[in-house]
């Protein structure tokens, strides 16, 4: 039975991407969609937002609506975004006072209300077309606080007397704190025990807090994250609050939109590739060194990164492993990111100390992206801790073997390597701290020399399956369970 879900997420690709949820929020919607499910998902039109190739038409019965939220008085339009040649599409909701500026997120004193602004016009406009959301699908902080808008502020609303709210924790790690003072603006209308009293005893309110309390179910985006945000380890200080509510807590591994991810027809690509053609692989590597100026050498292994260059992804670690490494080993190293000022000068001086064989690209190109994972033997991934990632999944699917910790996602998708039995996809540490980084990086590069175990390896990781095709299934039961009376 086809199902009626309202989605808003802060991000969607192809639209507009800061991080892993915008290749969530953009693959979950087209998916659902293409399973047969009428899904409507909002997300703000940002002046950064991409539209060459964008096809932006004005909704007529949704221009020039208002909003009061405390004080402030917003107007908004909305128009619906769709890439050329496509079905797929979004509403956007264009709100100058809230989205013309320079980037998707700001450190901007009202940057909650930008948020609460894309949350309530979500349900606007839900009224004023007539549709009754079976499920109205929420993510992150950022417009998590609908769950509870949905028991409050909008509940005497008929159109929305059977909707059940989920709540999606893409990286618990962000919570959306503001000040007590900002209780009206947040739920208006609403009760005040929907907020944490010790929070508001500290004078501050927990927006994701307040929506996870409130949801009829939570869910996060891998099995093993949501047992990790229950412990004080990982729980960022929600873990009692998440404990509590574990049998409404379900984690759902995310899932790769192999439409886009996928060396047999990647657009980057200068040729296409599978398992059976791992000779193509090898050409694509030595036309990527020629390019950036790196040595190629015999057997040399190129290691290969692309991330957000935080304190969560592990870089730390690499602080004390990569100098000796890259003495004592012979590999090439590729990372393409950006984010704190220390790893970006970490990375901008091993490429100074080993300028043909460390290349760092301050920035994110989708094209240089694909490349480093198509041309690199091994992907680094030594994350702190990490809800579900990504960029493993499409190592495995582009034969590129991750090296990563075990944790969240990353636990959940590679499985470590036993040369004697020739199982696994990867490598897996298990200790936070440098000999632990250092013991998977020389194992893997022990593997790499030895030619028949390196190709079975490879092989195993391009056989898996993370599909969306698949892993939308699971969001499909929950949402059918939760709508069972």
């Amino acid at each position: 039975m086809p199902l009626r879900v309202c989605f808003t997420s802060a991000e969607m690709t192809p639209f507009a991407k800061a991080g892993g949820l915008a290749d969530v929020s953009g693959a979950l919607v087209k998916y659902l969609r293409a399973d047969g499910h009428d899904v409507r998902p909002f997300m703000p039109a940002y002046a950064s937002m991409r539209r060459d190739g964008v096809e932006i038409q004005p909704v007529d019965f949704l221009q020039h609506l208002s909003l009061q939220l405390g004080a402030h008085r917003y107007e908004f339009s909305v128009s619906t975004a769709r890439l050329q040649d496509s079905d797929d599409y979004v509403y956007l909701i264009d709100c100058p006072a809230c989205y013309r500026r320079e980037s998707i997120y700001t450190a901007d004193p009202d940057e909650y209300r930008r948020f609460l602004v894309l949350t309530h016009a979500a349900f606007l406009c839900c009224q004023h077309m007539g549709f009754a959301p079976q499920i109205m699908h929420f993510n992150d902080w950022h417009t998590a606080v609908g769950a509870a808008l949905l028991r409050s502020t909008y509940a005497w609303d008929q159109l929305f007397r059977g909707t059940r709210s989920v709540v999606t924790v893409h990286n618990i790690g962000y919570q959306g704190i503001v000040g007590a003072a900002a209780a009206a603006e947040i739920l208006p209308g609403g009760p005040v025990s929907m907020l944490d009293p010790a929070d508001l005893a500290a004078g501050r309110i927990n927006l994701l807090r307040t929506g996870l309390a409130q949801a009829d179910l939570i869910t996060t985006v891998s099995p093993t994250y949501a047992r990790e945000i229950q412990t004080a380890a990982y729980g960022m200080g929600l873990e009692g609050l998440l404990h509590a509510r574990a049998p409404a807590l379900v984690g759902i591994l995310n899932g790769v939109d192999y439409d886009e991810w996928d060396p047999r027809r990647d657009r980057y690509l200068s040729q296409h590739y599978g398992a059976d053609r791992l000779d193509v692989k090898a050409g694509l590597q030595l036309e990527f060194l020629q390019r950036l100026g790196l040595r190629n050498a015999p057997r040399t292994a190129l290691i290969g990164i692309v991330s957000r260059l935080v304190a969560q992804k592990g870089f730390d670690l690499l602080f004390d492993a990569l100098p000796p490494l890259l003495q004592a080993r012979d590999f090439n190293l590729v990372a393409l990111g950006t984010g704190e000022p220390r790893y970006e000068d970490f990375l901008r001086g091993l490429q100074q100390r080993f300028p043909q064989r460390v290349h760092f690209h301050r920035g994110y190109s989708d094209e240089l992206a694909h490349w480093i994972e198509a041309a690199s033997d091994m992907f680094l991934m030594p994350s702190h801790y990490e809800p579900c990632g990504l960029n493993q999944m499409y190592s495995l699917r582009y034969g590129t073997v991750p090296i990563v910790r075990r944790t969240g996602g990353l636990a959940d998708s590679v499985q470590h390597f036993d040369p004697a039995t020739g199982r696994g996809t990867g490598i897996v540490f298990d200790h936070y701290d440098t000999p632990g980084v250092t013991w998977a990086i020389d194992t893997a590069l022990d593997l790499f020399r030895d030619g028949s175990a390196w190709w079975r390896l490879v092989q195993n990781g391009m056989g898996q399956d993370f599909s969306w095709s698949r892993q939308v299934r699971r969001y499909v039961e929950v949402y059918d369970a939760l709508l069972q009376p």
